[in-house]
């Protein structure tokens, strides 16, 4: 007879005043498989993993492991039968040292002290299985964004581990930290672990599931084998759409010039030639570490500029500060919206509000809040932001939603060049398909898009032009039949530096 399933959900419901969550899912998963669920923002992906991890009860239906009924009233519960799950969201005390945050409620004791040469030597055994450089010493608040998710994927790893659930666990990791992950991945379903694996990169699936879920408005689409299925099977499922839909044709205008920069130099990258001309998109692609991120942020000095000349219009704004340039046309759209580029404690209104004012001055110091709450609603409807979070927090948003603020505060300043960092990051095909709308709108408006990309697709169909980045340099510049999935890879790994 054959094992029942490691988790089987039956008829799983979440219903919260006015809304249905989750709507009757069945969902199984097998001792040492990758099951990836995969939906848009909403779909009910978030609310599933919450009641399997305990952080929920579910309004109806059953959840079952190996076979028997249980109930989690909190996520010790979950965790005492061997249920880990790494949230999106970071659970880590920003104070207490990288060993403290992993072993929190889990501390060796020596008698009544807890024993941290112990705790730091434990770790240091746990990060070298994983793959992940990282003093356990260090104080978690110090860390990079990146490391700090290395160390929420860490905290998973001690106990009786049988099922763990990763939400989103790449989304700040570079390509080697991946590579890293992965290979854990694999030891851990040869040890017969199930993990279920939530993540709107398509690319990865190919690599680490076995079987995947789609959900849509909290109910199940479809599971299907992930040998059986492809990229436009799985986006057809989730959104309803076509991939062909998903990509809009973005009509090009060879304009003039409006930024150079001639042998730019930054810490780690560079010296590097580039020309951005209005009325066309220039995706830059290459790996995560390839410093494509930290030579725009040079352009708009944010990060320092170490040699070379940029001119915008003509004019030398090598010296320029980033509020400088931002007057003369430039925009950035920081690929961390929570750190960078949103103010949390502060409503989506607000967050409209804000280059609207900065911008909205006039000979007498005044602000026409009537005319900047107009603007505000304008651009809320433009970028399809739901009135119902207008007034939230931003914090209270979804992750396409939040990007959907920050992309519509692109709109309270009228730029000649934006140049999107990561615009998609952590977003669902349904919420790509309305920014890219938005970045045909503008480019087709005359103004020069820059999209810096780790998502190849993403950088492929978006392009008018590419520039390709490897180990801190050019490595080529492409256009037209050129831009193929092969050729861009073969320039990923250039190590020879050519600039174009």
């Amino acid at each position: 007879m054959a094992s029942p399933p490691l988790i089987r959900t039956k008829a799983l419901s979440r219903r919260y005043p006015g809304v249905l969550a989750l709507d009757s899912v069945d969902f199984t998963l097998q001792a040492g498989e990758v099951h990836v669920l995969f939906g848009e923002n909403g779909a009910g992906k978030s609310t599933l993993i919450s009641m399997l991890a305990g952080a929920n009860t579910p309004s109806a239906g059953t959840i079952e492991l190996n076979g028997r009924p249980v109930r989690f009233s909190s996520v010790a519960d979950a965790q005492a039968v061997g249920i880990y799950t790494v949230f999106q969201e970071f659970s880590l005390i920003p104070t207490l040292t990288v060993a403290e945050n992993i072993f929190l409620g889990w501390e060796p004791m020596i008698g009544p002290f807890v024993d941290h040469r112990a705790m730091r030597r434990r770790a240091a055994a746990m990060f070298a299985d994983l793959g992940f450089e990282i003093d356990p010493s260090e104080v978690t608040g110090r860390l990079s964004r990146a490391q700090q998710q290395m160390v929420e994927i860490t905290k998973a790893f001690h106990g009786d581990l049988s099922v763990l659930i990763l939400d989103e666990p790449t989304a700040s990791l570079t390509d080697r930290e991946v590579d890293h992950l992965f290979g854990f991945i694999d030891t851990l379903k040869a040890r017969g672990v199930g993990i279920i694996y939530i993540s709107h990169r398509m690319q990865e699936f190919a690599r680490i599931a076995d079987r995947v879920t789609v959900l849509r408005d909290g109910a199940v689409i479809g599971t299907v084998a992930m040998d059986q299925a492809d990229d436009a099977t799985l986006v057809e499922m989730m959104t309803g759409r076509a991939i062909s839909e998903i990509y809009p044709q973005i009509a090009r205008t060879q304009g003039k010039v409006l930024l150079r920069a001639t042998g730019l130099r930054t810490t780690g990258v560079g010296p590097a030639d580039i020309e951005i001309r209005s009325g066309e998109v220039l995706s830059i692609a290459g790996l995560v570490g390839c410093g494509k991120s930290r030579l725009f942020r040079a352009m708009m000095g944010v990060a320092p500029r170490l040699s070379g000349r940029v001119t915008l219009m003509g004019r030398d704004i090598t010296r320029h500060s980033t509020r400088q340039i931002i007057r003369q046309g430039m925009y950035y759209l920081s690929p961390d919206r929570k750190a960078e580029g949103l103010d949390l404690v502060r409503s989506a209104n607000d967050n409209l509000a804000v280059n609207l004012v900065m911008g909205g001055r006039g000979g007498t110091g005044l602000i026409n809040w009537s005319a900047v709450r107009d603007a505000s609603t304008q651009i809320a409807d433009h970028v399809e932001l739901h009135k119902g979070y207008r007034t939230k927090l931003v914090s209270q948003l979804s992750g396409g939603n939040q990007q959907k603020v920050l992309f519509g505060k692109c709109f309270g300043q009228d730029a000649d060049i934006y140049i999107l960092d990561e615009p998609t990051v952590g977003v669902d095909m349904g919420t790509r398909a309305a920014l890219y709308l938005l970045i045909k709108e503008l480019a087709e408006a005359g103004k020069a898009v820059v999209v810096i990309s780790s998502d190849l697709p993403e950088a492929m169909h978006l392009a008018h032009r590419m520039i390709v980045m490897a180990h801190g340099r050019i490595s080529a510049e492409l256009t037209g039949d050129d831009m193929t999935e092969d050729t861009i890879l073969k320039y990923f790994f250039d190590e020879s530096g050519v600039t174009q």
